[in-house]
């Protein structure tokens, strides 16, 4: 199973960049990969290819195509990148990458959205404002102040989920205050919308923040003694196999 990098036009004219990975036999669903705060790295493309290991249709956006990289290795690109991500601008590559999805004969019932840090806060503005199956998101930041002066602050949309929503933190490790996951926690729950959001008591929930290691296995894989990272990562996919059907 490997991953591939297209173009899907959008209507500005310009073209976004996505990494897709298809399942070898049937297609169970399609889930949108919205990346890090790096972009769409090695671990990004392992991720999209474990997803389609398991049967779903997935696709990363390149969110920082307009800055004209995928990816950023040095802590102030990484910074100014991310302060370059707006609703709008998530919104809109989020659309193109449903559409993507759609145009492949999944239903939106059957779309899902996936996101890390950055991604994870973007996931959850897509998922208060689009029609969704399901929406997961670890280490979603911005609560109470925006992450970036483009997007907003969790807690002004989280109230109007549109999908279950299940969101990952680590008690340590994670920078959004224990005090703040509980009243995002609180705010998801007026939506009306199914919310399980869980606090790990350490850092190792995140299975997808192996940038450094020189090889890169599949972050959906179960490995053995791994602990709350392979806690974390079966309850991924247990929620896009509950609610994505």
């Amino acid at each position: 199973m490997t991953t591939r990098t297209e173009t899907i036009p959008l209507v500005d004219d310009t073209e976004l960049a996505v990494t897709v990975g298809e399942p070898e036999a049937a297609v169970r669903g399609g889930i949108v990969v919205l990346h890090s705060a790096r972009g769409v790295t090695e671990r990004t493309e392992r991720i999209v290819e474990g997803l389609a290991g398991e049967g779903w249709l997935a696709v990363a956006p390149h969110l920082f195509h307009r800055e004209g990289a995928a990816r950023f290795d040095d802590a102030a690109s990484v910074s100014e990148g991310a302060s370059r991500v707006s609703g709008a601008s998530v919104l809109a590559d989020s659309d193109a990458s449903f559409g993507w999805l759609a145009d492949k004969g999944v239903p939106s019932d059957r779309m899902g959205v996936l996101g890390f840090d950055l991604g994870a806060t973007a996931a959850l503005v897509v998922a208060s404002q689009r029609a969704l199956g399901a929406a997961v998101t670890v280490a979603a930041a911005g609560v109470q102040a925006p992450l970036a002066d483009g997007l907003p602050a969790l807690l002004d949309v989280v109230g109007e989920l549109t999908c279950p929503w299940l969101g990952l933190y680590g008690e340590t490790g994670d920078p959004v205050d224990p005090d703040d996951v509980d009243r995002l926690r609180e705010a998801a729950h007026t939506s009306g919308a199914v919310v399980d959001v869980v606090v790990f008591p350490a850092a190792e929930h995140r299975f997808d923040a192996d940038e450094a290691a020189p090889v890169q296995p599949d972050p959906l894989e179960e490995q053995d003694g791994e602990g709350t990272r392979s806690e974390a990562r079966n309850r991924v996919l247990n929620w896009f196999d509950a609610h994505l059907r």
